[in-house]
């Protein structure tokens, strides 16, 4: 007679048990590749090099450089848009990292999460 349904070799746990293996490794991946990214910082310039901000994989703003020559009171918004633009750079460069690195652990599947994701 025929098995109807369950699992072969009636161990029908198994392949949940695994699941949820699989699963626990795959969070503690993503929680170790959060805490490193954390500690990573992304440099950006704008003007030629005359402006270099830094932010951290928190996506905070750590350092900001300016060239004395980039300095010019009669032009202060040209000033504003060059750190704008360069802070922005360095804020892309921490996302498609993040990006990058966590699409690699769930295999493209985060977009279909629901977000929520504070990275």
């Amino acid at each position: 007679m025929a098995k109807r349904g369950g699992y072969p070799g009636g161990m029908p746990n198994m392949n949940m048990n695994n699941l949820m293996k699989q699963a626990q490794k795959m969070q503690r991946q993503m929680e170790e590749a959060a805490k490193e990214l954390e500690t990573k910082e992304y440099t950006a310039t704008a003007g030629g090099g005359a402006i270099e901000v830094t932010v951290s994989g928190k996506k905070r703003l750590t350092k900001v450089e300016l060239a004395e020559e980039i300095v010019d009171p009669d032009d202060i918004e040209m000033l504003q848009d060059l750190i704008m633009a360069a802070t922005n750079e360095a804020l892309t460069q921490a996302e498609e990292d993040s990006a990058q690195r966590f699409s690699g652990l769930t295999g493209g599947l985060g977009g279909g999460l629901g977000g929520g994701m504070p990275f």
